[in-house]
This record gives structure tokens, sequence and C-alpha cells, in this order.
């Protein structure tokens, strides 16, 4: 459990889910105040405001706001032992230094899963979430490991300067996901399928359960059995039919070709990476 207030920083997705999560002990403070009503906090008047009540405050903005915030924090009065922490991926606690430098306890916390802006539902998503934490000091990090307790959440360390990898993990991870999902049910549409998610829904269900299983190991189709000729058809069809999705294609035949390789289930080089290449 957190001892104290807890005070957030911002009035956006993630910063709505933080105050529902902390409930009663939580007041916020953002640009937009009419957001705090929902949510039944109480509303500061100022950064000043939370970092004299507050024993815990999250920076919940974004990533181009959060050195603006930074330095408007780094001319306050914080209450002894207080810690501050953010909710990037991509940064750890470094960007937090100028608070640090004057005794606060600084960490990046980031709650790894998506926020789409309701609520109730995030609470619930983060309670037996993965939050990646960045500690400036052990002391630091164990209070950050109370913050994700405290939510629900499991707590797992990464170092500063691994904070970009792991986020660029995380967002070709699920964003991309989302793209090649938009691709594929453009090429559907444009196949004559009425409605592309439903058809397709399933078999991408049932994908990204077997790659959390098996990894790599998950891999069908035409790739891994070698079909030349069906590649060749596939990239015909595209140029023709859908060509905005024949890049993102060729992009994930070549990195799928590579890791067969890789993994020694292909030849060195495979004999479809000419097919994917032939640009004609």
């Amino acid at each position: 459990m957190i001892a104290g207030q807890v005070g957030i920083v911002g009035t956006g997705r993630v910063a709505r889910a933080l105050a529902l999560g902390f409930g009663g002990r939580s007041m916020m403070w953002g640009r937009t105040p009419g957001r705090l009503q929902a949510e039944g906090v109480s509303a500061a008047r100022s950064l000043e405001g939370i970092a004299a009540q507050c024993d815990v405050i999250a920076i919940a903005v974004s990533d181009d706001a959060l050195p603006q915030i930074v330095d408007v924090l780094a001319g306050v009065r914080f209450r002894q032992g207080a810690l501050v922490f953010h909710v990037s991926g991509g940064s750890g606690a470094a960007v937090l230094e100028p608070l640090r430098l004057l005794g606060v306890r600084t960490a990046a916390i980031h709650p790894v899963m998506t926020f789409t802006g309701n609520p109730e539902l995030e609470v619930q998503r983060m309670a037996g979430a993965c939050f990646a934490i960045t500690g400036s000091d052990a002391e630091a990090t164990r209070q950050s490991r109370r913050v994700v307790e405290a939510l629900g959440g499991v707590a797992m360390e990464i170092a500063e300067d691994r904070r970009t990898l792991y986020h660029a993990a995380l967002s070709h991870a699920a964003n991309h996901l989302v793209t090649l999902f938009a691709g594929a049910t453009r090429a559907l549409h444009a196949a004559g399928v009425e409605h592309p998610e439903t058809l397709v829904a399933p078999l991408v269900r049932a994908s990204l359960e077997n790659s959390i299983a098996k990894g790599f190991d998950a891999l069908s189709g035409p790739l891994l059995r070698g079909d030349a000729n069906m590649i060749r058809g596939h990239l015909a069809a595209l140029a023709d039919d859908c060509p905005e999705v024949l890049p993102a294609y060729r992009a994930l035949a070549r990195a799928t070709i590579d890791e067969l390789e890789r993994c020694g289930k292909a030849a060195a080089p495979s004999p479809l990476r000419a097919v994917v290449e032939d640009q004609r």
C-alpha cells in the first residue's frame, strides 16, 4: 500500500486510469480541469499544490511535454521523502534528474498495456499487468514496486540505458500489429469481403496465442513451406489490387525470411528472397 496522498500531473488517458486506480487518495492537476470531475478525484490548483500535499507524484503527460513539466517542478518545494515518477516508456529516471538533485526520489514506471480512454476497464487491465520500473536509486526502486503493487501490477526492472530498446520492442509488437491488421483488412476488402475483420480476427487471435506459446515455431504458411509461386502470386495480386499494402508485405516477408535463416529453417540465402526482392 502507498502511505499518504498521490498526486497526478495530467488529465489524459493514463492519468485518468491512474486516478481511478489509486482511488480516493489521489488528486490531479492538468490543463483541462473539466476531465477531473468524471474521475471523482480532487483537483489541485497548481503544481505547487501537488508537490506540497502529495507523497507520491505521477507525471502522466506526453513525452514532448515531460521536460517542460520537470522544469516547472524543479522550482517548487516537495514533501520530505517524496517519490516523483513518470509513465513514459522510452525514458528512464534520468529525465527527472533536476528533481533528484533537490532530494526527491525519482523513477520511471511504465504500464505495459494500451490505454483507450476507458478508465474502469484500464484499471482492471492494470491489475496483473507488467510495469517497467527504473529507479534513480535502490530506495526509489523499492518505492516504485510499492506503487505497482498498489495498482495490482507486476514490477519488472529495466536498466536506464535499455529503456529506449525496451520501448522500441513494445512499439514494434503493439503498434505495428495494428498497422498489420489494418493492411490485412484493407486487402480483404479489395478482395470483396464485406466484413474483413470478422473473417480475419479468429486467425489473428490464434496466431497471436500460438506465438506467445511457441515463439517463432508458431510460424506457418507459404514462406515456411518455401512456396515461391504462392508468394509471387501474393505480390502480383497486391500490386494490382491493393498496392498500398505491398511495401509492408515485402518488408515483413523479408523479416520472416531473415528469421527463418537465423533459425536454420531455410537455406542461406533463401531462394524466396529473390522472389520478394523482385520489383518487376
